[in-house]
């Protein structure tokens, strides 16, 4: 995929002070992301993706992603091809992401905290994509996601808000972080019932393998909560694929799938 085609091709970091020096990150003209960003951007947004071709992901759907980044590469991807992108981070996160976004002729729609007023951009030739993505502030730690549904567009046939897909990329790299992030994917999850006219919510997950330890933790504490499948290495594109070191993983709230 060319990113600079779908948008994503953020060029100019505005603070080399969030510069990574580690292996696991690469410098895409001059912006720094894990990896395993561009891939799993390329492969969720491909039409051959089975999430696509099976419409489980469409036109109508809405996407939340936890720890979008600087360059929110994941969403400027997919956010053509869906309704609703909601990219969330901690707050620093906003002001280094928009100029990124501004710097590609791209306009972000939505608040700077999800406490707030929504406030929409000037428009411009890329407007329409820019409407279908928001940024808000999330943290898993602080921040209450059932303040989440005001700025959620209620379904049709429902009075409650919906989050049809939680992607999350290389998110987990220490163990501080796995009871706050599946506690999160719990709370997303829940917005609004599983009934058998309103499918669950489904959580995404991509991720390097660093640490045996880490990982498993993580697994055995997501799966308290969730059914999880590996998604099959065959179903990947080349990049993920076996011996590449990253895995991705499907979960379902258990609650949801009692219905």
């Amino acid at each position: 995929m060319n990113y600079r085609d779908c948008g994503a091709q953020a060029s100019t970091m505005a603070s080399q002070e969030f510069l990574l020096q580690m292996d696991e990150v690469i410098d895409v003209d001059e912006v720094v992301v894990w990896r395993i960003t561009p891939l799993f951007a390329d492969w969720i947004a491909s039409p051959q993706n089975f999430f696509l071709r099976n419409a489980v992901i469409d036109a109508e759907s809405t996407v939340l992603e936890l720890g979008c980044g600087v360059s929110a590469i994941v969403g400027l991807a997919l956010a053509p091809r869906i309704g609703t992108y909601l990219a969330t981070d901690q707050d620093y996160v906003s002001k280094i992401l928009r100029l990124n976004l501004e710097s590609n002729m791209i306009n972000i729609e939505g608040p700077k905290k999800h406490r707030s007023k929504t406030k929409t951009t000037p428009s411009s030739p890329s407007s329409h994509k820019a409407s279908k993505l928001k940024f808000l502030a999330l943290d898993w730690e602080t921040d209450a996601v059932e303040s989440l549904p005001a700025l959620l567009a209620p379904e049709k046939d429902s009075k409650k808000p919906k989050v049809d897909v939680v992607l999350a990329c290389d998110c987990i790299y220490n163990e501080s972080l796995i009871r706050p992030f599946t506690r999160t994917c719990e709370d997303l999850c829940r917005l609004a019932d599983a009934t058998p006219t309103n499918n669950p919510t489904i959580c995404i997950i991509a991720q390097q393998l660093r640490s045996p330890d880490v990982f498993e933790a993580w697994l055995i504490a997501f799966m308290r909560s969730f059914r999880v499948w590996r998604v099959p290495y065959n179903l990947l594109s080349d990049g993920l694929k076996e011996n590449s070191g990253y895995v991705v993983h499907v979960g379902i709230l258990r609650s949801n799938l009692e219905i």
